[in-house]
């Protein structure tokens, strides 16, 4: 014979209980130190050796040479003194699997994982960042 109330004790137990699950995204998630997310690009740090390509195992990073460069610098003696050269970084996020070893290798520091994570979209096309 089966007794129809021995759950009650469990039900109500339950019931008193906090909830285990959060309320996204209803309210913010919160983000841990260490957690990877999307990357992102300082342009101004890149000394362009292009070891985050390489190192890439989804080669979702592409390195180029920006179409902006800075003029050179005269001297004194009227001579050019040439400038750091910029670069831009393209990202392709469909491709990435957040791995964050672009970001470990970098001598520079100019990867750095940010804690946007919400980055679904309807356009693969928006998917790709172009940093500069």
């Amino acid at each position: 014979m089966k007794k129809p109330l021995r759950l009650f004790p469990e039900a109500m137990k339950n019931l008193t209980k906090k909830a285990a699950t959060s309320k996204y995204p209803f309210e913010k998630a919160k983000t841990y130190p260490g957690f990877r997310a999307r990357i992102v690009f300082e342009s101004e740090k890149c000394i362009g050796c292009k070891m985050c390509m390489r190192v890439c195992p989804a080669g979702a990073i592409e390195i180029v040479l920006s179409a902006e460069q800075p003029a050179p610098q005269t001297a004194a003696d009227g001579s050019q003194i040439p400038q750091k050269k910029k670069f831009d970084c393209i990202m392709n996020l469909d491709r990435c699997i957040y791995c964050a070893q672009c970001v470990d290798i970098c001598p520079k520091k100019a990867l750095a994982s940010s804690p946007d994570f919400e980055l679904a979209q309807f356009d693969r096309k928006k998917l790709k960042l172009h940093y500069t």
